[in-house]
């Protein structure tokens, strides 16, 4: 096992704020548009502050964005939310149309969950070796082949018997044994 969940956050999933229950209510607070005036590298992030910027701000009006020029820095896209995580995002020769893709996928996930490593609500100190048990662990293996329906695989179905059927037995028996006292 790496050591990379060493960094990672830890927790247990859960919806914030029951999100999506009753409403929706976009986990992204703030959006700033870091980019250089003159690195070449800033060019997507320019074209996309010329002909995107205006379009996007009216689409989404519950984001607030922030738009701060650097001098000779690569372009970043710093994540604000509700929670008070950031997530950054570089964006040095990316097209404008990327950087679209880029904030619509911000805008659209909860924090940075992706990064977090899920417990579970229950520990085993001996995990089993035997793998992981699916409804078709026991099937019979020529079920792998066979095109259904199959009337050479169809098995007989013997139900136990109901609590029904029991109590008009019991009722039945009782019909006998009061009809054969009586005579």
């Amino acid at each position: 096992m790496s050591n990379s969940h060493l960094f990672m956050k830890s927790g247990f999933p859960r919806a914030p704020l029951q999100n999506g229950v009753g409403r929706y209510i976009c986990q992204l607070q703030r959006l700033t548009l870091k980019y250089c005036k003159h690195h070449g590298a800033s060019k997507g992030m320019r074209d996309f502050l010329e002909n995107s910027l205006l379009d996007y701000a009216k689409t989404n009006p519950g984001v607030v964005l922030y738009v701060k020029p650097r001098r000779h820095r690569s372009p970043v896209i710093v994540a604000e939310y509700l929670n008070g995580e950031k997530q950054w995002i570089n964006c040095a020769n990316r097209p404008h149309e990327e950087i679209i893709k880029w904030m619509e996928l911000l805008r659209k996930q909860n924090s940075d969950s992706s990064a977090i490593r899920w417990r579970k609500l229950w520990q085993t100190n001996v995990p089993s070796i035997q793998g992981i048990w699916t409804p078709f662990t026991h099937r019979n293996p020529a079920y792998n082949l066979a095109q259904f329906p199959s009337d050479a695989l169809r098995e007989p179905i013997e139900w136990p018997k109901s609590a029904t059927e029991a109590l008009l037995e019991m009722f039945e028996k009782q019909k006998i044994t009061e009809t054969n006292s009586k005579e």
